[in-house]
């Protein structure tokens, strides 16, 4: 059987000039895939509303279905049933170029054009005036371009590429960010200074990124897309309560016969502790918060099981948002 795409039923939201609506670019589709030889169905449907001012995180697995959802909505990916809008408007197509700003994961570089003649082409393609130097000035200050503005892509290296590539997304001043692992090669902070530009904007922007602290620090919201799918949506806030509240305890045992015993004893110490995960020498639990006060004892304790059991080591660590966001891919892909 050939492979056949068809797309339906995603929905985002997001402002565009003019809409007298708060959520303003509205896109419905679905992907599926038909996979030859294989007996698998992939179906990519989201539902979301990003609005004017706001950064929506994308996190998940790879080949979540993350940069396809990208596409969709750029239409680099057809669309075989679906439609993009505004809230009055449902189809934006025609005008994806004006309100859209695009950095794909492929850096799309011209290798005989210098960084300057790059930005010079796309703000043209944006509607920026030829005599309108300024907005070029701007965000290559922002991000400390002045150095490579006379060389190629060649010579450049993988972070001043990808700062080149969101530098061009930005001109015109787009309605809509649309950020594919933006700062992906970036040092430091060469990561700053992309945070610091999207703080600054006040357009609608979605992220994807594997960058957890990226996330933290930039995103209003989160969707966790597992296997295509939207699993889970809300602020970082609230995923680290539903998801991520309490402490992450992984154990490394030497001798994997004593792991029932050594479960009995982990219930004894944190009676409400959920186990997350089991390996013949791992276990892997979620603590809650009230069940580890106070930390002092709940220490004494593991250093008490530590000896008793000859386990190699244990970690005892509050969890993060990506414990909290690989937590929920982990149940989405076991359900």
């Amino acid at each position: 059987m050939g492979l056949t795409l068809s797309l339906q039923g995603l929905v985002l939201l997001y402002c565009v000039p003019g809409s007298d609506v708060h959520a303003c670019v509205q896109i419905e589709a679905s992907q599926t895939s038909f996979l030859p030889k294989l007996d698998v169905v992939f179906i990519l449907g989201l539902s979301l509303n990003i609005y004017e001012g706001e950064v929506l995180g994308l996190l998940g697995p790879n080949g979540a279905g993350k940069s396809t959802a990208i596409r969709m909505i750029t239409g680099e990916t057809t669309l075989t049933a679906g439609q993009v809008g505004d809230g009055a408007t449902s189809h934006l197509q025609d005008h994806a170029p004006a309100f859209l700003g695009y950095c794909p994961q492929d850096d799309p570089l011209w290798p005989d054009l210098t960084v300057h003649e790059h930005l010079r082409v796309y703000a043209a393609v944006k509607g920026v005036r030829k005599e309108d130097t300024a907005a070029v000035n701007r965000i290559v200050n922002a991000l400390q371009l002045q150095d490579y503005l006379k060389k190629k892509p060649r010579k450049l290296s993988a972070g001043i590429t990808r700062k080149l590539c969101f530098a061009m997304c930005m001109l015109g001043d787009p309605t809509v960010l649309l950020l594919d692992e933006p700062s992906t090669g970036m040092d430091p902070n060469g990561q700053k200074m992309i945070r610091a530009a999207l703080k600054t904007k006040e357009t609608g922007a979605i992220l994807t990124t594997h960058y957890m602290e990226e996330a933290e620090a930039v995103c209003d919201r989160v969707a966790i897309v597992v296997s295509g799918q939207l699993r889970c949506i809300g602020s970082i806030q609230y995923l680290k309560n539903k998801f991520g509240k309490g402490y992450l305890l992984e154990i490394k045992v030497k001798d994997p016969e004593r792991a029932d015993l050594l479960h009995a004893e982990i219930l004894r110490i944190f009676p409400s502790a959920a186990r997350q995960e089991r390996f013949p020498s791992l276990l892997v639990y979620k603590v809650p918060m009230e069940d580890a006060l106070p930390l002092s004892q709940s220490f004494s304790k593991l250093e008490e099981a530590k000896r008793n059991f000859s386990l190699e080591e244990y970690s005892f660590s509050l969890n993060t948002l990506a414990q909290a966001s690989d937590f929920k891919a982990r149940c989405a892909l076991k359900a």
